[in-house]
């Protein structure tokens, strides 16, 4: 398998001088296409941090990060914007969602951004819907929808643009068992039907344990799980 997401000496330090803080500290990672991977940690181990830098929403201290090849220190900020928008899905524990718009106006929103026509968006959007079993809520106002169905709406949403990696942080946080059982289901089955890079953040070591491979952080160093 190809690698996806490379990382070689990431270093990400938060103050200057006496205040500095070393959130991450000397972190190498190599996942491959296809994979399933959790970053797994106590609160304050640098799990976040860490996605955050994979999914290019802030930049390291030092280090470099490879997607498909490509070095991100060699981008600019809008190819980072073009690159997230068309590769990279991401499912959080929030829902951002625009509570007053419908159903398919939120999943539709990253087509809109990239100028994609009316018709096209609709139909993508409808065909992302109906790919978590959300078709027939497409008129609903994401308001007037539950917590499990806000979250497949954000799945929906993630895979507006074929993406070839889901970044998802803490994807069932905010949902009871039985809810957050379905959403994973989903997570899993684009993984392994559509071959999608699954990048999990999550304290739930269920959702981790289903993952191939699980990288444990702990002081903003990885202690397990990569060499």
């Amino acid at each position: 398998m190809n690698s996806v997401v490379g990382v070689k000496s990431l270093n990400k330090i938060y103050g200057k001088n006496d205040s500095a803080f070393a959130a991450l500290k000397d972190i190498n990672i190599d996942i491959k296409h296809g994979e399933s991977v959790a970053i797994v940690g106590k609160s304050g181990s640098g799990k976040s941090t860490l996605m955050h830098l994979l999914a290019l929403l802030d930049s390291p201290t030092d280090g470099e990060i490879i997607i498909n090849g490509k070095k991100s220190s060699k981008l600019s900020r809008r190819e980072k914007d073009i690159l997230r928008n068309k590769q990279f899905g991401f499912v959080f524990q929030q829902f951002f969602l625009n509570a007053n718009n419908t159903v398919l106006d939120n999943v539709i929103l990253p087509l809109k951004i990239a100028g994609i026509g009316r018709r096209e968006r609709n139909a993508r959007g409808l065909q992302a819907l109906n790919d978590v079993e959300l078709g027939s809520k497409a008129n609903n106002k994401a308001n007037n929808l539950s917590g499990g169905e806000k979250q497949r709406v954000v799945i929906a949403r993630a895979l507006i643009n074929n993406p070839s990696i889901i970044f998802a942080d803490e994807p069932t946080g905010n949902l009871d068992s039985v809810t957050g059982e379905k959403i994973e289901e989903i997570l899993f089955s684009l993984n392994k039907n559509k071959n999608i890079t699954l990048i999990i953040v999550t304290h739930d070591h269920e959702l981790a344990g289903r993952c191939g491979r699980q990288i444990r952080m702990k002081d903003g160093m990885i202690v397990e799980g990569e060499k």
